[in-house]
């Protein structure tokens, strides 16, 4: 474990050098989003309202927004109050373990002893232990002043860190005010119900299925080929800001690549050579009219006349059999279209063949 806050507990004159380590750890599967048609990966820029440009952390300070007014705050002005520079766990009293809600807990920290001699360290362990006590203390950690907890366990010093007691909401439920009677049967079910349940609390027991069903479902992916080189998902990055690659999927990944040794015998695999050969022979069916010889242009074209000249040739139906004196059909083909001789004839020919069989 790597420590990421040094500094002493303080109670009386007594002072304890510690570091503080994180007591507790994500175990997720840590996901981000991609695009659905090439899975490019999906990033969120910070960009200016005011200029609309791309700010960098280092230009970016703090501010406070009242509605009407916005005051900025600067490293400057953070670093200047009195609370962050603190490197001190002050102890502020000793109250019975049994006092602090649970609600009010945090996250969890061990303290290590930071001195060649770690007595006093020792002492203050023993001292908790046998007066069954809590320390309540104040500390500066990630830029903000805090109030927690510290007590023993399995031997060691352990921090929590607490919220102060406005930040805890008053559970006002009107549902709950109605005056509910409970029946002694009631009560005695209930009752057998939890003694059938009673146990000792062991954590280990207890499994994140849901964390073990995904962490599956993405091994099964990976084993079945459904997967993307990671490196192509990555587009140009600004400034070498690179992305994030958890180490998890990482050895995934490379677990997968020594596994497609065997690629040849795999079904999608086997497809690809003639997904690849249909692709080629779509060039030469699809040449671009601008490339054809005269040739094969008039052959490409004489098909597509014919068809053309098939659907037309019922439309002029009507305006010959409704008023042959008042319009002629010779005079309005020439302005419809202008085709050659030979589909001329067969289009003039085809209704005149259908009007006998009539």
């Amino acid at each position: 474990m790597r420590a990421i806050w040094k500094g002493s507990i303080t109670f009386g004159l007594v002072n304890v050098p510690v570091k503080l380590y994180a007591a507790t750890e994500e175990h997720d599967l840590e996901l981000h989003q991609v695009h659905d048609a090439d899975g490019g990966r999906i990033r969120y820029q910070r960009r200016c309202e005011v200029c609309g440009k791309k700010v960098e952390y280092s230009h970016i300070d703090k501010a406070y927004d009242d509605g009407e007014q916005t005051v900025v705050l600067t490293d400057d002005d953070m670093d200047a109050l009195p609370a962050e520079k603190s490197r001190e766990i002050e102890v502020m009293e000793f109250v019975p373990n049994e006092q602090i809600d649970p609600i009010l807990f945090e996250r969890s920290y061990y303290l290590e002893p930071d001195s060649k001699s770690p007595k006093a360290y020792v002492l203050l362990r023993r001292v908790l232990e046998e007066t069954e006590r809590t320390a309540v203390v104040k500390l500066s950690l990630r830029q903000r002043t805090r109030l927690a907890s510290m007590r023993v366990r399995d031997g060691v010093l352990t921090v929590q860190t607490m919220r102060w007691a406005d930040e805890v909401r008053a559970a006002e439920f009107e549902s709950l005010d109605a005056d509910v009677r409970i029946g002694k049967r009631e009560m005695e079910l209930a009752r057998s119900i939890v003694s059938d349940l009673e146990a000792d609390f062991e954590p280990e027991q207890y499994i994140d299925e849901y964390q073990e069903q995904l962490r599956t479902l993405v091994e099964a992916k990976l084993d079945q080929g459904e997967a993307l080189d990671t490196a192509a998902t990555f587009g140009e990055s600004d400034e070498g800001e690179g992305a994030e690659v958890i180490d998890l999927l990482e050895a995934l990944q490379r677990s997968v690549e020594k596994k497609q040794g065997a690629d040849a015998s795999s079904p999608t695999r086997r497809r690809a050579p003639a997904r690849k050969a249909a692709d080629d022979e779509e060039p030469a069916a699809k040449e671009p009219a601008a490339k054809r010889t005269p040739s094969k242009r008039a052959a490409a074209d004489e098909p597509a006349a014919k068809k053309l000249a098939a659907k037309k040739a019922p439309a002029k139906k009507a305006p010959a059999k409704k008023a042959p004196a008042k319009k002629a059909p010779a005079k309005k083909a020439p302005a419809k279209k202008a085709p050659s001789a030979s589909s001329t004839s067969s289009t003039t020919k085809k209704p005149a063949a259908k009007r006998k069989s009539a």
